[in-house]
C-alpha cells in the first residue's frame, strides 16, 4: 500500500521516534476526516528556523522563522468534494504504485517546536503532533483568522490530539 506521509529531514538529524510520530498522527487525522489514505499523501519536511524562515520570507513575505507553515494543493469546498466523491465510489483499493494526489506539504521548525513545548510547559511529543495536526488542517482547508474559524480549527485539533491520548 502506498504511505501517507513522506517525511523529509532538511538541515537537521533524523530522528525514528518523530517520524513514528508524525506517520501516526497523520494516519488519525484521515481516519477522523474519512479520508481515504490511499488516495492522498501528505509531505511534512522537518527544518531549522533559518530554513523555514527563508520559506516564510519568500512564500508569505515574512521575514521571520515561524513554527509550522503548511501549503494545500486544493482549496477546502475542492477538497470537500474530492472526498464525497472516493465515498460514494467506496474505493477502498488503490492499485499498487498508483499514483496518490498530493494533498498539499507540512513545513516544521523542529527548534521551535522545542522553544514552545518548554514555553508551554508541556512534552515535545505533545507540541510536535500538535504541529502536525495543525499543519493537516490548514491543508484541509481551516483558518484561524477569525475567531469562529479558529474554534472550529482547535475543537478539530484536539478531538485527533485525545483520540491518540496526547494531552497537555
Amino acid at each position: 500500500m502506498n504511505s501517507v506521509v513522506e517525511i523529509i529531514w532538511e538541515d537537521i538529524s533524523k530522528n525514528e521516534q518523530n517520524e513514528e510520530l508524525i506517520e501516526k498522527v497523520i494516519q488519525k487525522c484521515f481516519e477522523v476526516e474519512k479520508i481515504n489514505p490511499t488516495s492522498f499523501y501528505i509531505c511534512v519536511t522537518l527544518t531549522n528556523p533559518k530554513n523555514i524562515q527563508k520559506i516564510n520570507k519568500k512564500y508569505r513575505n515574512i521575514d521571520s522563522p515561524t513554527d509550522v507553515l503548511s501549503f494545500p494543493m486544493y482549496e477546502r469546498d475542492e477538497l470537500d468534494k474530492i472526498i464525497r466523491n472516493e465515498m460514494q465510489e467506496d474505493r477502498n483499493i488503490v492499485e499498487e504504485g498508483a499514483l496518490q494526489d498530493i494533498l498539499g506539504d507540512i513545513i516544521i521548525s523542529i527548534e521551535q517546536v522545542e522553544r514552545q513545548a518548554e514555553e508551554y510547559g508541556h512534552s515535545f511529543e505533545r507540541e510536535l503532533a500538535y504541529m502536525v495536526v495543525h499543519g493537516f488542517y490548514h491543508l484541509r482547508g481551516y483558518d484561524h483568522m477569525q475567531e469562529d474559524e479558529k474554534a472550529e480549527m482547535r475543537e478539530k485539533e484536539e478531538n485527533v490530539l485525545s483520540k491518540l491520548n496526547i494531552n497537555r
